[in-house]
């Protein structure tokens, strides 16, 4: 059966809201945020800060397993740190060769790896040995830095360094998030490495999903902005899959989502400051834009606020449940 996986998107998709996505359904994994690895060896309550499920069997709360991303470019030290986080039994553990933000290729981390095949292959060897057979070691690729010139390379890299499988996100660093994603790329890693390979990258709507697994002859793909976007967009695919119908009108699918709103809204007003809720609030319902009209209209009823009373209010007016007291 063919796999969905929520992505790792750094600033977005953290513990709240991987535990509201997976509420929905449709995942049969969910990849954390990276966490960022520079020469120490960070102690356990670090990873249990940033992935709580792992204090739960490395699953959400709707039972969907979590792999935790690496960050890193020093072999010994990313291979000292997945060992710590192995006595953790995360559901895997990925390393990160994909992020293209400069924060985090200014110290050569994340996509700028890609420009360096052997040096991929040296840190894949090291933490391959430190990670148990039994938890899944796995990684995400770019095509590259500027251009598709290492991209086989890398991947062949990756693959002769020990890894069980590999997510492609189809752009290099480059090109950042700008569409299109160049699928057919993927395909052509496809035929270089014997490992399962997944397709990332510019997934918006079921339609989208069977385009991409047709041109990149991918059965698995991986979700990041799309779900964020829908969060009803795994239990579409998998109804497409089966051949029924889709609904074109998202009125009902709304008004499932007001009660997830609520959730996602009490979970941060409880994890971060009154300054930080708001903002927050303001980052998911934005992106809700892209697929649902009563989500523009909160959105901008939200926007100017800055107070947890007073957004409270609003979500009240709009038929979201009140389930987080001024906090």
């Amino acid at each position: 059966m063919a796999k969905l996986l929520l992505a790792p998107m750094e600033g977005l998709l953290d513990n709240v809201l991987r535990d509201v996505l997976t509420r929905v359904g449709g995942y049969d994994l969910a990849v954390s945020e990276f966490i960022r690895v520079s020469g120490t060896l960070l102690p356990l309550r670090t990873y249990l800060r940033i992935c709580p499920e792992l204090g739960h069997g490395s699953r959400t709360r709707a039972g969907t397993p979590l792999a935790v991303q690496l960050l890193g470019s020093d072999p010994a030290s990313l291979a000292e740190n997945a060992a710590q986080l192995a006595t953790l039994s995360p559901a895997g553990i990925d390393l990160n060769f994909g992020c293209p933000a400069p924060t985090v290729n200014r110290h050569g981390g994340g996509a700028m790896l890609l420009a360096d095949p052997e040096h991929l292959f040296r840190i894949c060897s090291v933490v391959r040995r430190a990670v148990p057979e039994e938890i899944p070691f796995t990684a995400k690729m770019r095509l590259g830095v500027r251009d598709t010139a290492k991209t086989l390379d890398c991947a062949r890299a990756l693959a002769a360094g020990g890894i069980d499988s590999l997510v492609v996100h189809a752009r290099t660093k480059a090109d950042g998030y700008r569409p299109p994603a160049h699928w057919e790329w993927i395909a052509r890693i496809r035929e270089v490495v014997a490992l399962p390979v997944t397709a990332n990258g510019e997934v918006w709507t079921a339609d989208d999903h069977r385009r991409c697994c047709a041109v990149s002859h991918c059965d698995d793909v991986m979700i990041g902005r799309g779900a964020v976007a829908d969060p009803f967009l795994a239990r579409r695919i998998r109804l497409l899959a089966a051949g029924e119908r889709i609904a074109t009108d998202r009125s009902a699918d709304w008004q499932l989502l007001l009660p997830l709103l609520a959730l996602f809204w009490w979970q941060v007003c409880a994890k971060v400051s009154v300054q930080h809720a708001p903002g927050r609030l303001k980052q998911w319902l934005s992106a809700l834009r892209r697929t649902f009209v009563e989500a523009d209209s909160l959105f901008l009823a939200i926007r100017p606020l800055r107070g947890i009373d007073e957004i409270e209010r609003v979500l009240r007016l709009q038929g979201v449940p009140a389930l987080c007291a001024a906090a």
